[in-house]
C-alpha cells in the first residue's frame, strides 16, 4: 500500500503529484493493467519475444551509433 503524508498547510495538487509519482516508480499501475485481461501464454510469450527484440534493437542501435 502506497502512503503519502500530507502536511498541515500542504496544497492538495501538491500532493496528488508526489502520489502519482509513487505509484508509478513503484510500478503499482503497469500490474494492474497487465493482469486486467488473461493473456494466454503463447500470447504472453509472443509479447515477451517481442519486447526482447526492441530492447536489442535499442542497444545495437545506441552501441553503432
Amino acid at each position: 500500500m502506497t502512503f503519502i503524508k500530507v502536511r498541515i498547510g500542504e496544497p492538495i495538487d501538491k500532493a496528488l503529484r508526489a502520489l502519482k509519482k509513487k505509484v508509478d516508480k513503484e510500478g503499482i499501475m503497469k500490474a494492474a493493467k497487465a493482469h486486467r485481461f488473461y493473456d494466454k501464454p503463447s500470447v504472453r510469450d509472443r509479447a515477451k519475444s517481442k519486447a526482447a527484440r526492441k530492447r536489442l534493437k535499442t542497444v545495437l542501435r545506441k552501441k553503432f551509433y
